[in-house]
């Protein structure tokens, strides 16, 4: 009889899957994370995948990972390196094994080790394992004889089954974690409803992965379970920032009582928006794959004088070419909401990649004086909570205004308690008062500066809008000068009027020797930098920024009462040099990374103390 298995206990691990575009290994990441959210556990997702469309079979270029941090308690990032690492063929283990811990379990499929894909992976030898010097456990199984295998009753030629691959492996990490298949199940049966056979196929190829490790044990001397310590109750599900960002403008068109449009053209990383989106016809939702970026924003104007919830989506470049519509509307003062989901750049850049160096732009990109408020979503669940909050703030004060993720937030996941719409303030938009009927005139305004919105098609409201600039009074083209400086305090007044919570600071936030400043989507990795140095015995504060424009009213306050502070961002600068324009004498330190990767803490951490010490 076999000696029964080992169970350990674990707080948290990191699990990293890697092989080629075609391996299905963003699928095996996402199945493997959504049964980790299931049962309760925190987690922190990271696809990191190439931007060729199909770069050559086993080369070192095409290497896709998708790397998944699952905690008891929460966790705050993917990890910097990982606990366990999937390389399904040569060219993975040799790129990916620098993410793996000197402990990690390295499982890797040995009939993606031969001749020809060593040779490919630039292995001078015919034993990679000792060439690297891996000195790690290894899970070494002939996975796609294994497939093959079982799928040999299955009537599927022989690249069908080999595309099954990464549910063997995913079998094997399930058995590692001691985790239920029957989400799995579920999950794949849903997803190739259509297609049974293959959900079927897909099913058994994972019961196998599963046995192999549970009858051979391997050479692992232990298996692993993580004990959810969540104490919140409720319906949880693992969910990508790009689909919390959709139900984020769902769930504010619901509030608001219009219909959602979206104007879009698609563009990496910001398509799965329009994606999402487009299943909900249900729901009211208006979806058009315009001809390119210019049409999208457009588009969505005239929705939104029209009288909807209009929203554009895109990635950087689509910045640039929005801008013009952009400005339509600033000067139309018709509510829009732009989301920019930030990837590597300049141009086409690193489509695949993320940085934050969208922000300048966004703030200032546009001719004139043309303010325009600016949210940054700090997490993929943030997502959800930034979109529905950028389409209030839209609605309400009559501006377009600009919703700010990235890549890694975007295509990262993490579990989310699915929220009670009841839960959520009233969106109310400024309606023009049907007894002004007859006097009203375009630009007349609310207390709070904001204008008046009419639409189309109320009797006794007839009116025109337009990019050249009208008389405050009449609503007519005005060239007048007085009227155009009259016109722009106002459009910037309205935007420094709206109310933004303060920023919060988090840690020793009453006796920091030092402050670490962030912006957007960098706050679960600057969270646990600050962590790990406050367990070290520092005295470290964290002040994370997701209103950007107006900035929170005690910035300035906040800015100044730490004596030293350090600017942290994925770009050369641009929020440290936004914050010395608007803080008076404030100089701080920076960490700057341009790098299409996330922070890596350690890094943080030994930079930060550095400061510290200075």
């Amino acid at each position: 009889m076999a000696e029964k298995m080992i169970v350990k206990e674990l707080d948290q691990v990191v699990v990293r899957f890697s092989g080629d575009s075609g391996d299905g290994m963003q699928l095996a990441g996402n199945l493997f994370s959504t049964i980790s959210a299931t049962v309760g556990n925190d987690i922190s997702t990271f696809p990191d995948y190439p931007a060729d469309i199909r770069a050559p079979q086993g080369s070192l270029t095409g290497v896709s990972g998708f790397q998944v941090h699952i905690g008891a308690d929460k966790v705050f990032t993917p990890g910097d390196q990982c606990d366990v690492l999937v390389a399904m063929n040569a060219a993975a283990l040799k790129t990916q094994y620098k993410f793996a811990k000197s402990t990690a379990c390295i499982i890797i499929d040995t009939d993606c080790f031969q001749k020809s894909d060593l040779e490919k992976a630039a292995f001078k030898t015919d034993n990679p394992i000792e060439e690297m010097g891996i000195k790690n456990d290894v899970i070494a199984a002939p996975i796609s004889q294994m497939v093959k295998d079982c799928l040999a009753d299955s009537g599927m030629d022989n690249k069908s089954m080999l595309k099954c691959r990464n549910m063997f492996a995913l079998g094997l990490v399930c058995w590692l974690f001691n985790r239920d298949l029957t989400i799995a199940e579920n999950f794949l049966r849903e997803k190739f409803a259509k297609k049974p056979a293959i959900a079927e196929a897909n099913i058994k190829v994972i019961h196998a992965g599963y046995d192999y490790g549970h009858n051979t044990h391997s050479s692992v001397a232990h298996t692993y379970r993580i004990e959810s310590k969540t104490v919140n109750p409720g319906k949880y599900m693992d969910i990508t920032g790009n689909k919390a960002t959709a139900y984020g403008f769902i769930a504010a068109a619901e509030k608001a009582g219009l219909k959602l449009y979206l104007g879009s053209y698609p563009i990496t990383p910001a398509t799965d928006v329009l994606h999402e989106l487009s299943k909900h016809k249900s729901l009211g939702v208006v979806t058009v794959q315009c001809e390119d970026e210019i049409a999208g924003c457009a588009s969505a104007v005239g929705a939104s004088y029209a009288g909807a919830l209009a929203v554009t989506s895109t990635s950087g470049p689509g910045i640039c070419l929005k801008s013009e519509a952009m400005n339509l509307a600033v000067i139309m003062e018709l509510p829009l909401v732009v989301l920019d989901v930030q990837r590597g750049g300049p141009a086409t850049g690193l489509p695949t990649k993320s940085e934050q160096t969208d922000l300048l732009q966004v703030l200032f990109g546009r001719n004139g004086e043309s303010p325009m408020p600016v949210l940054a979503a700090t997490s993929p669940t943030d997502c959800f909570e930034a979109a529905f909050e950028a389409s209030k703030m839209a609605l309400e004060h009559m501006t377009p205004v600009v919703l700010l993720t990235d890549a890694f937030v975007a295509n990262g996941s993490a579990a989310w308690k699915l929220p009670k719409l009841a839960d959520y303030p009233a969106i109310n938009p400024p309606y023009v008062p049907v007894e002004l009927k007859g006097t009203w005139t375009p630009y007349q305004r609310n207390e709070d500066g904001v204008r008046y919105w009419a639409i189309p098609g109320q009797e006794g409201f007839t009116h025109i809008l337009g990019g050249l600039e009208k008389d405050n009074a009449t609503g007519a083209i005005s060239t007048n000068p007085e009227n155009h400086h009259l016109m722009t305090q106002l459009r910037q007044q309205k935007i420094d009027k709206i109310q933004v919570p303060d920023v919060v600071v988090e840690g020793d936030k009453d006796d920091a020797e030092l402050l670490i400043v962030g912006f957007g989507g960098t706050y679960g990795h600057l969270h646990a930098a600050m962590d790990e140095m406050r367990a070290a015995g520092k005295k470290v504060a964290l002040a994370h920024f997701k209103f950007i424009n107006p900035l929170p009213k005690n910035t300035a306050e906040v800015m100044k009462k730490y004596p030293k502070v350090v600017v942290a961002e994925q770009n050369m600068g641009q929020f440290a040099g936004y914050l010395r324009m608007k803080v008076d004498g404030f100089v701080p330190y920076q960490y700057n990374e341009v790098k299409g990767q996330p922070f890596v803490v350690n890094e943080l951490v030994s930079a930060f103390t550095e400061i510290l010490n200075k």
